[in-house]
């Protein structure tokens, strides 16, 4: 079975995320469990934590189609001691509000090297950072989102993220979530069947498909091989609807959450019942 869903706003506090998935028909959801653009975040308070826990339990979401994602600051390679210093302690808060919220996952960006140091030692600088935080923390898997390839930023190809996976001590507390525009600006050419196939067949040989725990499903309004980030609505983008078609009917990505993260959430409740729409 397919849980599709997407990134839900939470204004009203963590607890609105289940209704606000609930409202548009998902049955998955990802969201923040701070704000994003800060280094610090108030605290979640039990109450809370226990309303969300509630309303998780009333709308049906079970925490492995939960994917929260951590804030767009941290930088669990940065050859700066001091940015690296202040990103592993709030990637270790966003850890424990996972915790605290019942959540099992917390996807991430990997990291950037800045230009300032080597590719893999960037590379072993993120594994270590995942070591320190998990032997803090219990239940919550780190799980590493594969990146556009912009700039210095690691975790475009399958080779980068099975390198960061083989330094981390506990595999069982590391996955990885594949944004398909992502992807397809790294060269993976998912708007083709043999290109789709041979994405997951590199992904199970590089890095294995245990390790998949996600997808945020986003066409791209770029083309393939542009290492540019920019989301676009299913079907409407350089990828095609053609890809997702394969996708809902791929019986590999069953019981995942397949996460919306494209530009327009007034229609992510359309994208939703479209997409559902193209299983055969």
């Amino acid at each position: 079975m397919k849980y599709i869903g997407a990134h839900v706003a939470v204004e009203k506090g963590v607890s609105s995320a289940p209704v606000n998935a609930h409202a548009i028909g998902a049955k998955s959801f990802s969201l923040f469990t701070r704000n994003p653009s800060r280094w610090k975040s108030a605290p979640i308070s039990d109450v809370e934590a226990e309303k969300f826990k509630e309303n998780c339990r009333k709308y049906g979401y079970e925490s492995r189609y939960i994917l929260p994602h951590d804030s767009f600051l941290i930088n669990l390679g940065s050859p700066d001691p001091d940015k690296l210093a202040v990103s592993r302690d709030a990637f270790l808060d966003e850890l424990h509000r996972c915790e605290q919220l019942g959540l099992t996952m917390l996807n991430f960006h990997p990291g950037s090297h800045l230009n300032q140091i080597g590719i893999d030692e960037c590379l072993d600088r993120i594994a270590e950072s995942l070591n320190i935080a998990l032997e803090q923390t219990s239940g919550v898997k780190a799980v590493i989102e594969n990146t556009a390839g912009q700039g210095s930023n690691l975790g475009h190809t399958f080779a980068q993220i099975a390198r960061i996976i083989d330094g981390v001590d506990d595999k069982e507390r590391v996955g990885v979530c594949i944004d398909s525009c992502h992807a397809f600006a790294a060269g993976y050419n998912l708007a083709d069947p043999e290109g789709y196939e041979a994405m997951w067949r590199e992904f199970d040989e590089v890095i294995g498909m245990k390790y998949l725990s996600g997808m945020h499903l986003n066409d791209s309004k770029k083309g393939l091989g542009s290492k540019v980030d920019r989301h676009e609505v299913s079907g409407r983008g350089m990828i095609g609807i053609g890809f997702f078609e394969m996708l809902v009917n791929d019986p590999r990505l069953d019981n995942l959450p397949l996460i919306l993260e494209t530009p327009d959430e007034l229609h992510w409740s359309e994208e939703i019942s479209l997409l559902y729409s193209l299983v055969r």
